[in-house]
């Protein structure tokens, strides 16, 4: 009632001008075309949601042991619980909208004053121009409206390049009032770079993005054809999809959504026919939409820590895909699709629920690295020989029994890790892997009793683990082994070494109740170098 002043006299024109123009500043800012139609986008997107939830709870059906009140209690608190996260999500985009309509009739207004003052008084005379604040430059309103209070001939017009207001990534100057009109002017945009970030947009005090403002934030960015855009745990926890609108970003080269809530992404994404990187770990992603296998320029595409439980067919399609993350999520297959990424380099699906790599694996044929740990493996596949280009190969923690022979074809094999599985031996093959730099086959427990024979063949060998087993003798081969610079044996009942070191008595450097550490100071012992060290834990040394 403070801002009307229904008791406030007004006995002249200038007053009542005066106080149109009060009344009109006094409006919060007004939203710029962005967010409107980012506004009207999300209602939509929140009501196909809204509708396609019903549909399903809907669909759901009893069981015959719950009881039928019960069952209808479970389902109208879900579509009440629906309809509460609709208004919830809808209420920023409608308040912005009211906030456009009334904008939008005081533009109404305010042509009609204009037009009254611009009129030939009823006593013949013309209005004069009421004082006003001075000023040096025109104001311009709304160009779809066309509408201002200016006392010049001709109004000026408002400039189309109009962005939202909570875009703080482009340079903006504040509003004030011009002695042409009512309404102060919005300066068109200043670009500062391509890269949006949530700190740029929502401000740098830590405020995160809500979901109208990610959709404002994504209509800003495909006018601007923004070509990075870094969201890493920039959403609010309300966010749990991403708007339609999404697919605008045709331009886009780079998309970090990381460490956010995200349940879902919608199937525009087909749309960033740019993007080349893609980072989604650490959200809440249950199943891929097919779309995703229209990105076919995505290189690097990190999908860890989701709850995925399986893999689209039209992955196949990602053929230039080089680094591919899928770890700790729900995995309990690979799909065969897996060997169409010829172009792979990278493949990370640790910690998941994989009883089986497909022999499709073969088919990734610039695989440089894969890594499996922490699954249900029981075997590798014998196409695993064919990834030629293979550098780095870890499957700790499984269920492995025995490696294929055609690991023998791994010609740049450098690194293996088959630690902490049930492997009974290591296949005389492995040996013909001279490339290996480092070879982890400890924590095997009680299965395996021997190391193979030609294991002096890996004559680049430089770690060796043998740790937690139940080997007893070093191959005679093993003096080849001249490159090795850590071996551990601990935990092993090692009872023999080599003769020459058994005659001369052992130089033991320091002795504890679980561990004995010996030190060759000659480059005799089986050609080794000096500094080698043995790590042979509970062993017994025979003088």
């Amino acid at each position: 009632m403070d801002l009307i002043q229904m008791d406030k006299r007004l006995d002249s024109t200038e007053q009542v001008v005066e106080e149109i123009m009060r009344i009109h500043r006094s409006l919060p800012p007004r939203p710029g075309i962005d967010e409107v139609e980012a506004a009207k986008g999300l209602i939509d997107n929140v009501e196909k949601e809204d509708q396609a939830c019903l549909e399903a709870i809907a669909k759901q059906r009893k069981s015959s042991e719950v009881p039928g009140e019960l069952f209808m209690v479970l389902q109208e608190m879900k579509k009440g619980y629906v309809q509460f996260r609709s208004k919830e999500q809808k209420r920023e985009a409608l308040k912005l909208l009211d906030l456009e309509t009334v904008h939008a009739l005081f533009d109404d207004f305010i042509q009609r004053a204009s037009n009254c003052i611009a009129s030939p008084s009823s006593n013949g005379s013309v209005s004069s121009r009421p004082p006003l604040a001075p000023a040096t430059t025109t104001t311009a309103i709304r160009s779809d409206s066309q509408s201002s209070l200016n006392f010049s001939e001709k109004a000026p017009v408002r400039p189309k390049d109009m962005v939202s207001r909570d875009d703080s990534f482009v340079s903006k100057s504040k509003p004030s009032l011009y002695s042409d009109g009512f309404a102060a002017p919005r300066i068109p945009p200043q670009i500062l770079d391509s890269t949006l970030t949530a700190g740029k947009f929502a401000g740098n005090d830590g405020e995160k993005l809500s979901l109208i403002k990610l959709a404002s934030l994504i209509e800003v960015s495909a006018k601007k054809a923004t070509q990075e855009i870094n969201l890493q745990n920039k959403l609010t926890d309300q966010v749990e999809w991403l708007p339609d609108s999404l697919g605008k970003l045709s331009s886009l080269t780079s998309l970090d959504l990381s460490e956010n809530h995200i349940v879902v992404l919608p199937n525009t994404i087909g749309g960033l026919s740019s993007l080349t990187k893609l980072d989604l770990h650490s959200n809440r992603i249950g199943q891929l939409p097919e779309s995703i296998g229209e990105l076919l320029n995505l290189v690097y595409l990190n999908l860890g820590s989701n709850q995925l439980s399986s893999l689209p067919s039209a992955f196949s399609r990602l053929l230039r895909l080089e680094e591919l993350d899928l770890s700790c999520n729900n995995l309990p297959i690979l799909p065969e699709s897996i060997g169409s990424l010829v172009s792979l380099k990278k493949l990370d699906v640790e910690t998941n629920d994989i009883e089986e790599i497909p022999y499709s694996i073969g088919g990734c044929s610039s695989l440089k690295e894969l890594r499996a740990d922490y699954n249900k493996l029981k075997a590798l596949p014998e196409a695993i020989g064919k990834i030629t280009t293979l550098e780095i190969l870890s499957v700790r923690y499984n269920n492995i029994r025995q490696l294929p022979t055609t690991m023998s074809s791994l010609a740049n094999l450098k690194e293996l890790d088959v630690s902490f599985n049930e492997l009974e031996s290591v296949p005389e093959s492995l040996c013909f892997a001279t490339t290996l730099v480092k070879l982890n086959i400890g924590n095997n427990f009680a299965d395996m009793i021997s190391l193979p024979r030609s294991i002096g063949n890996l004559e680049m060998l430089e770690e060796l683990d043998i740790s937690n087993n139940q080997i007893r003798v070093l191959p005679d081969s093993f003096k080849m082994l001249t490159k090795l610079r850590v071996f551990r044996a601990q935990e092993n009942p090692l009872q023999v070494p080599p003769r020459d070191i058994a005659e001369k008595g052992p130089q033991v450097l320091s002795v504890s109740p679980s561990s004995c550490f010996i030190m060759c100071l000659d480059s005799k012992w089986y050609s080794l170098t000096d500094g080698f060290i043995i790590l042979t834990g509970r062993c017994s040394i025979h003088e």
